[in-house]
């Protein structure tokens, strides 16, 4: 399983999606300018990679599912 492109794809998928959740979150915690200027705008990133991961997910198990 290692070695299948897609599950590698969905992996680095799932990773950016965390990455960017951490960076909301350490944002929100830390607050000030930063936090106010780009909150909604890393949650929207958050988002919009989630959704790809997701949809990498389903395709992988469709593909990939036993049968």
């Amino acid at each position: 399983m290692r070695d299948d492109p897609l599950f590698i794809l969905v992996v680095v998928a799932v990773l950016i999606v965390a990455g960017i959740l951490l960076l909301g979150i350490g944002s929100f915690g830390k607050g000030g300018d930063f936090n106010k200027k780009y909150a909604n705008k890393i949650m929207r990133w958050r988002i919009g990679a989630q959704f790809v991961a997701v949809l990498l997910i389903l395709l992988f198990v469709y593909l990939r599912g036993g049968s």
